[in-house]
């Protein structure tokens, strides 16, 4: 085991559980978590989450996950699992980049969310799956993954749900106001079982990286000030959960993601723009952040971490999106250059991103998962000797 590598989260799920998955994402059932629609998923699921466990346990990860086998998409089933919520199949998916970086390349269309009702978190079946995770992990240290508040407040308040005839919520004020209700809901209920890490996942930071020319808020005739103004509330509406969990006694991370389906990608936009934003003024205790490949631009990022001295990152320097083994050259080359910025005690190694953000996973077999995984860790103990 060496105590510096992590996993992101996300684990390959293997054909038995995809084939449900299948069903799962072209069906219109609405409520979370589908185990009356299909016979034989809720067992499925059960034993694909025993046997990955039992995985990582034996590559001798030193925190455990539940590989994410019980979600379609990495944020969309928690979203689905709250009160209020009901799912639907939308006109289109997401859009992505296609490995040509000029095509686009659509998700699964699944992704459709309508607000019902007064959002609220209590008795979510995530707490029942991380029971389950807690049970499985041998006594060793576990942490769970849900998406961050302020993703969630932009993916909802950028759609018809709030300020109509027949909304639930008038203005994104009331709405955010109801989302942070009912993520402390969760996270109460998530302390209450034995939670000890919370990790919230982010894939929008980079829309506010003037450098990214994926973002909306890029190129000319933009208000800079009401860009920044979005940016700030974005923080403000993650730090109150996250200091919420700190009042609980959570260690609460984050990882920052710039997509991550099918091996492709969403968009680039480079940590130096956004250093002094979301780096400098999130509260995490630590950062998984994605530097796998040139988007991410200069480490010299870091530098903001040196006035916050217990936080810790993860330099997502690996990649989970190719399925052969890296480049470990660059690897310690990059960690020699972080370690002059922040101190090596502070910094440990990852993959960019989990193995299947969305339950098709990243292009490459399970053999190769755990193959890139064991690299990870054999060059983590290297370099740190722990």
């Amino acid at each position: 085991m060496s105590k510096k590598f992590q996993t992101v989260g996300s684990l390959l799920r293997p054909k038995e559980l995809l084939h449900f998955k299948s069903q799962i994402e072209h069906s219109g059932k609405i409520t979370y978590p589908f185990y009356k629609d299909f016979a034989g998923y809720e067992e499925c699921e059960l034993e694909a989450t025993k046997e990955v466990i039992k995985k990582e346990l034996a590559h001798d990860l030193e925190i455990i996950t539940d590989g994410e086998f019980s979600r379609s998409l990495w944020h969309l089933d928690f979203v689905w699992g709250l009160k209020g919520i009901a799912r639907y199949i939308a006109e289109h998916g997401y859009f992505f980049r296609d490995k040509d970086l000029t095509q686009k390349y659509e998700t699964r269309k699944d992704i459709g969310l309508r607000i019902t009702g007064e959002l609220g978190g209590k008795n979510h079946h995530f707490i029942e799956i991380f029971k389950r995770l807690k049970s499985l992990a041998g006594g060793r240290k576990t942490k769970f993954c849900v998406p961050s508040p302020s993703h969630i407040y932009g993916e909802l308040s950028w759609s018809d749900n709030i300020g109509g005839r027949d909304s639930v919520y008038a203005s994104p004020q009331e709405l955010k106001t109801g989302l942070i209700r009912a993520y402390e809901e969760f996270i109460e209920d998530y302390a209450a079982a034995g939670g000890e890490i919370l990790q919230f996942d982010d894939c929008l930071w980079e829309i506010f990286a003037d450098d990214n020319p994926n973002s909306p808020y890029t190129g000319e005739n933009i208000n800079q000030e009401t860009v920044k103004a979005l940016a700030s509330e974005f923080i403000s509406i993650n730090n109150s959960l996250i200091d919420f969990g700190h009042r609980l006694g959570l260690k609460m991370w984050t990882h920052n993601c710039r997509g991550n389906y099918d091996s492709r990608n969403m968009g680039g936009g480079s940590y130096i723009k956004i250093a002094e934003l979301f780096l400098k003024q999130l509260n995490y205790d630590r950062f998984f952040l994605e530097w796998d490949d040139e988007r991410a631009g200069s480490l010299d990022a870091l530098a903001v971490f040196k006035d916050k001295p217990k936080t810790e990152i993860v330099l997502g320097l690996l990649s989970s999106k190719t399925n052969t083994l890296d480049d470990e050259a660059r690897v310690v080359r990059m960690l020699d250059e972080a370690c002059k910025i922040i101190g090596k005690d502070r910094l440990l190694l990852s993959h960019q991103c989990g193995f299947a953000s969305c339950d098709g996973g990243n292009e490459l077999t399970e053999d190769e998962q755990w193959a890139k995984i064991d690299q990870g860790q054999r060059i983590a103990l290297r370099y740190w000797g722990i």
